[in-house]
């Protein structure tokens, strides 16, 4: 969504958030806020992959909202909380890439990157090989995170 509420054309994170009867993308959404949502990401760099996503199209987070900022937070630590559960990493990755030369893949659409991590893990193949491998299949993915996020969100842990 940008600024006006419309939906930005060819942006992948306004595209699933806008169309949720559609299956696909919104298949990958975890869990919706009032102004964010959750998403795997469609090429993850390991299982549990996640994304922390505003509804709103702003690009960086100077353009967000308190509100928007405060549910961020919530989800990113639901998301620490859900992967830990389920996945059991020995770490995590919490991060944001704000243009090109910092590794943004989506360049205009803010979103914080939760990626599980396990010591010897070298799931680098996208980087090297230039070839994406899923580590798991999304939809089993999706089956084992999104109870447990439903499961926060109710209880506002």
């Amino acid at each position: 969504m940008t600024a006006t509420g419309s939906t930005d054309a060819g942006c992948i994170f306004c595209d699933a958030h806008a169309q949720p009867g559609r299956p696909g993308s919104n298949d990958l959404i975890l869990i919706r806020g009032r102004v964010t949502f959750v998403i795997l990401n469609l090429y993850p760099y390991n299982s549990g992959h996640l994304m922390v996503v505003p509804a709103r199209h702003v690009a960086t987070l100077a353009q967000t909202t308190a509100e928007e900022q405060a549910e961020l937070m919530r989800f990113t630590r639901h998301a620490e909380i859900a992967l830990t559960e389920v996945y059991k990493p020995q770490g995590l990755n919490i991060g944001v890439n704000l243009g090109r030369p910092a590794g943004a893949g989506v360049l205009d659409h803010l979103h914080v990157h939760v990626v599980p991590r396990w010591n010897g893990d070298t799931n680098f193949m996208s980087v090297i090989g230039e070839t994406r491998v899923l580590p798991e299949e999304l939809s089993e993915t999706a089956k084992r995170l999104r109870p447990v996020f439903e499961r926060l969100s109710r209880n506002d842990v």
